[in-house]
């Protein structure tokens, strides 16, 4: 069997299968756990269909899965489920090489070499957890719904018949459920097998880093219109979403990681332009602490892959309580986009490396085209201004291209810094977010402890640290109103020996002088600046790492997807 997810209460069933019926065990993983449990169940009713055996294994355990059963003695029978972690079913046709022409009696191939074998169609399902590992064989796929149950049958014939059914069900008398046959849809990916290959890139991440011009037009495409200065965004039209958005006394966004930090820009924006009340909450926290929800507030639920456990649940106890919900994810069709009212695509692409980089951008665009729209729609920007920050939006693809062409420098500067044991990401405002994603990033890949702080709060602690060895990195855009206040923070921490890397305008010069390195970004309006900063320090984060030969794409310890608490 194959499973990816957490079984919390595997200890128990554990001990009850060793202690009370001789079952040995060979790890203390929770797959074999899920093994051996669907064994002793089959003993146990040994007349029972193989769909049934599994219904009654996990009715037994406690957390979260998506598994796959195969059954020594029925190989041509896959049994899927899921709960709390993505299944999807993929249906595809392949080209097999059958009997020689000689042996198949065919009028239209009469002419054909007799010694040459022939080609004929078969059916064929997969079963995964993400639409990247199965579109090399198709791009049709049935997304499988929370607690339901897959069976896939093989015939004689070739061809392969499925089947999908609630894994609760009343059983009979006997032991055995009856069947119960969903009808699903069949959903066709917008994925190329081009998307998810390197193109000539050393790693995922530097090729996704280098991608975002592109992507980031993508996320625009069909939304924002230079020409007449205005933003459409169809998924807010959907269940009165943007009629509420306008409407909203207050918005909370739950999200988790990467995610998180795009939350806090979104803040920043929505409250800026478009004068919204926000709260932005871990994800993880948000459900454990009571909070006070009304049918009036709107939860905006953030998730590159749409699958995040504690996101999910997170959306689960908004709708409970009867709060509108909107999503903003990557994965068209994962279960965050099903589950909530309404929602927007990212349209970035498929994100392979774990460490999310266009996914974040691809976030941070998605609020700065929500908080523009809604500031016009709330009259808080006039014509004349939301049709130039509309603009505005139209060049940002160019200005992060110029940024990408400073690669060299960039690692240049990574080289020099790559053995520091420690790093401090200083940022204000729409930065201060940025700070944290840039240390995020940092030790998620290169694994060198790094931490990100509003800039104003170095002086409540994070100081004491500073000295030659702790470099210090500093977002400081000219545009920023307390910029005064950033330098002032980085004198403070060349006061105390420490080395400033800057994240600055074009034209700034003054910075020079006094840091170690300067990092340039295009001009621009302070509330687009988390969209250019941010994309240096992803360079820097991804050219250390590989410097000192760290796992890129796949750190350790750490997942694309977190389907489990």
């Amino acid at each position: 069997m194959v499973h990816n997810g957490i079984i919390e209460n595997y200890r128990e069933l554990q001990m009850m299968l060793e202690q009370l019926h001789g079952y040995k065990f060979a790890s203390q993983t929770d797959t074999e756990l899920l093994a051996h449990l669907a064994h002793f169940v089959r003993r146990q009713f040994p007349d029972i269909s193989l769909e049934d055996v599994v219904r009654k294994t996990l009715k037994q355990v406690e957390g979260a899965y998506a598994v796959c059963f195969l059954f020594a003695d029925s190989p041509n029978t896959l049994i899927g489920a899921r709960k709390g972690s993505p299944l999807i079913l993929g249906i595809g046709k392949r080209q097999s090489v059958t009997a020689p022409l000689t042996e198949q009696k065919t009028d239209s191939d009469s002419d054909s070499d007799p010694s040459l074998p022939v080609e004929r169609i078969v059916n064929e399902c997969f079963l995964a957890s993400d639409a990247s590992a199965i579109i090399e064989y198709t791009n049709k796929v049935v997304y499988i719904d929370e607690d339901d149950l897959c069976v896939i049958n093989r015939l004689p014939t070739g061809e392969t018949t499925y089947s999908i059914e609630p894994i609760h069900t009343v059983e009979s008398p006997d032991g055995k459920s009856p069947i119960s046959p969903k009808s699903m849809p069949v959903h066709y990916l917008e994925l190329s097998l081009e998307a998810i290959e390197k193109g000539g890139y050393k790693h995922f991440m530097l090729k996704e880093i280098m991608s975002q011009p592109k992507l980031l037009e993508d996320c625009m495409r069909g939304r924002v219109n230079p020409e007449l200065g205005t933003i459409r965004l169809g998924g807010l039209e959907t269940d009165g979403t943007l009629d509420r958005l306008v409407e909203a006394k207050r918005i909370i966004i739950c999200a988790c990681g990467t995610s998180f930090h795009s939350g806090l820009v979104g803040e920043y924006l929505l409250e800026s332009l478009a004068r919204i009340p926000v709260e932005v909450e871990y994800a993880s926290e948000f459900r454990y602490r009571n909070p006070i929800l009304t049918p009036e507030d709107i939860v905006i639920v953030i998730s590159q892959s749409g699958e995040t456990a504690d996101t999910l649940a997170a959306l689960k106890l908004a709708k409970e309580k009867g709060c509108h919900t909107l999503g903003i994810v990557n994965v068209v069709g994962s279960s965050i986009a099903r589950e909530t009212h309404a929602g927007v695509y990212l349209h970035v692409g498929p994100e392979i490396g774990v460490a999310s980089t266009k996914a974040f951008t691809g976030q941070v665009l998605v609020f700065t085209m929500m908080s523009i729209l809604l500031g016009y729609k709330r009259t808080f920007l006039s014509e004349d201004v939301y049709n130039s920050y509309v603009r505005e939006l139209a060049v940002l693809p160019a200005k992060i291209k110029r940024i990408l062409e400073q690669c060299d420098d960039i690692f240049d500067l990574s080289q020099a810094f790559r053995f520091a044991s420690s790093f401090l990401f200083l940022g204000r405002g729409y930065n201060f977010p940025v700070a944290l994603e840039g240390a995020l990033k940092l030790k998620e890949i290169s694994y060198i402890h790094a931490e990100g702080y509003a800039a104003a709060e170095m002086k409540h602690g994070p100081i004491a640290l500073i000295d030659k060895s702790m470099p210090v990195v500093v977002v400081a855009p000219r545009s920023d109103e307390h910029y005064g206040k950033l330098r002032a923070n980085i004198e403070e921490v060349l006061a105390r020996g420490g080395c400033v890397i800057a994240v600055t305008e074009e034209g700034n010069t003054e910075l020079e002088a006094m840091c170690e390195s300067v990092i340039y970004t295009p001009s621009c309006p302070i509330w687009m600046s988390p969209l250019l900063t941010v994309v240096p320090l992803q360079l820097m984060s991804y050219y250390i790492a590989d410097l000192r030969k760290c796992s890129v794409d796949q750190p350790r310890n750490l997942a694309k997807s977190v389907t489990v608490e």
